[in-house]
């Protein structure tokens, strides 16, 4: 199973993808080390990304994924047409959406050491088109302790792909 765990910075994409990944046994990849040097440094300077700038990223997350048959990726695909440009590199992917508040987010990512500033955090969620419910995939609340998310989406992984 190919999975991209997707939300905005701050949801916990790398810390639930990891831990979802050792659970499924699994090859884990954080789409932030896929992104170019030049992506780091405007975000580094509180600038988002264009379109632009996104589309070499994503071709790469795309590439990664067609990599294993068994796979997790770190990455925001916060757009539905993102999430289609990696489908359309790679076929069998799932999405895992996580689902946090946004004053948890601004918590969570004023407490980070991270070279995506929490300023960015506003064009991230106008950006954000949740998960539509024809797309391969779920939605979940990252509400509670990581072994009970992790749990959760395991769970609901099943059933939805059966």
């Amino acid at each position: 199973m190919r999975i991209v765990v997707m939300g905005p910075s701050g949801s916990g994409k790398s810390l639930v993808g990891a831990a979802l990944a050792a659970r499924m046994r699994s090859r884990f990849v954080d789409g932030d080390d896929l992104h170019p040097r030049a992506n780091v440094a405007k975000m580094a300077a509180g600038h988002p990304l264009t379109d632009a700038d996104r589309e070499p990223w994503l071709a790469a997350v795309a590439a990664v994924l067609a990599q294993e048959t068994s796979m997790v990726v770190a990455c925001s695909a916060l757009r539905r047409v993102y999430r289609d440009g990696i489908r359309a590199g790679v076929g069998g992917v799932a999405f895992v959406e996580l689902v946090v508040p946004e004053a948890q987010l601004r918590t969570r990512m004023g407490r980070r050491d991270h070279f995506m500033p929490a300023s960015l955090l506003d064009s991230q969620l106008a950006t954000l088109e949740p998960l539509a419910t024809d797309e391969v995939g779920i939605r979940v609340a990252n509400d509670a302790d990581l072994e009970s998310v992790v749990s959760r989406i395991s769970g609901l992984l099943t059933q939805s792909l059966r």
